[in-house]
């Protein structure tokens, strides 16, 4: 392998690492919020189910290594401009306890990188058709399977007084935790492995875009690693700021995120496991009256969320131009 090579390699490694820091309290902030799991106890197991996800499918890694820019028309600075705009923004919005989407981030940067590239003409239209579904899916459709299964859920415990409710659904919660955990790994773990199997191809050390079963092991190893760091004050803010969440609740939100992740891993639609963890919690929230949720803190959220696209995009464009510049 050329050192450039083995530069960029390292880099979507970090940036995998840091998805998996960033991207912990999405499985785990509503039952830590709870209590229904201590944080360490917490942050074990959604590393745990983290990686077992990664393994369990590649369509979303085929849409981010070849559905997004044209290969042939990329090199590896584009990658590594990509991924220089992701841990430099992720980290800064971990600092400020703002949950961002590296989904988001990753499909802006390779934007960003190709187009200081190859122009408009590297964007592919079959893979941002899919991108724009996972912002549905991540949005109304997370916020509206959250809301109805949150309604089910008080119809049917009408009749239970409030500590057999507690009780029941703690130990149900705790499952519900670990298929967040599961559907994170699904589709986020996958999304690096499509762009470290991208560098492979360019760099010339498989003939075609086909992902390596020590990938797969690689860059999931790498998620729960970060994952096993977490991020403190993201977890804070979407377990405890946004609506006050019982066992019953988080129940409800973590079930409509992560089978809403689920459906979009089985199609192949990247998206943003934090948007839609996010807008469960807040469908969750609107059951009980619009005043239930913390409109302030869910109005950072998303003018992050709402950053982090041009961001991305142009930290990756100007690091690709500087790169190109330097190098002549």
């Amino acid at each position: 392998m050329s050192i450039e090579l083995l530069v960029v390699l390292g880099l979507i490694l970090g940036a995998e690492f840091v998805n998996g820091w960033t991207d912990a309290p999405n499985a785990i902030a509503t039952v830590v919020g709870t209590r229904s799991l201590s944080p360490r106890q917490a942050i074990v197991m959604a590393s745990i189910f983290n990686l077992l996800g990664v393994f369990s499918g590649t369509a979303v890694a085929a849409t981010i290594g070849k559905g997004i820019i044209d290969a042939n028309a990329v090199d590896l600075t584009t990658l590594a401009g990509a991924m220089v705009g992701i841990i430099l923004w992720s980290t800064l919005a971990a600092r400020w306890g703002l949950p961002t989407s590296e989904s988001h981030a990753l499909v802006a940067g390779l934007a960003g990188g190709g187009l200081a590239t190859a122009g408009p003409g590297v964007l592919l239209w079959a893979g941002w058709q899919k991108v724009l579904m996972g912002l549905f899916f991540s949005t109304f459709l997370g916020f509206g399977v959250a809301f109805l299964a949150m309604a089910l859920v008080y119809r049917l415990s009408r009749r239970s007084v409030p500590d057999q409710v507690r009780g029941r659904f703690r130990v149900l919660q705790i499952l519900s935790s670990a298929f967040m955990a599961f559907s994170h790994g699904s589709n986020d773990g996958q999304k690096f492995m499509g762009a470290f199997t991208l560098a492979l191809v360019i760099g010339g050390q498989i003939p075609v875009f086909d992902i390596p079963t020590w990938v797969i092991f690689l860059c999931g190893g790498v998620m729960a690693l970060g994952t096993s760091v977490g991020g403190w004050k993201i977890m804070k803010t979407l377990g405890m700021r946004i609506t006050h969440l019982r066992t019953h609740q988080g129940f409800a939100a973590e079930m409509a995120a992560a089978s809403t992740i689920e459906l979009a891993s089985r199609l192949g639609i990247p998206l943003s496991t934090t948007h839609t963890i996010s807008t469960s919690i807040m469908g969750v929230g609107a059951v009980k009256g619009l005043n239930a949720v913390r409109w302030g803190v869910t109005a950072r959220i998303v003018g992050a969320w709402l950053l982090t696209f041009p961001i991305c995009a142009a930290v990756a464009y100007g690091t690709v131009t500087v790169a190109r510049w330097v190098t002549g």
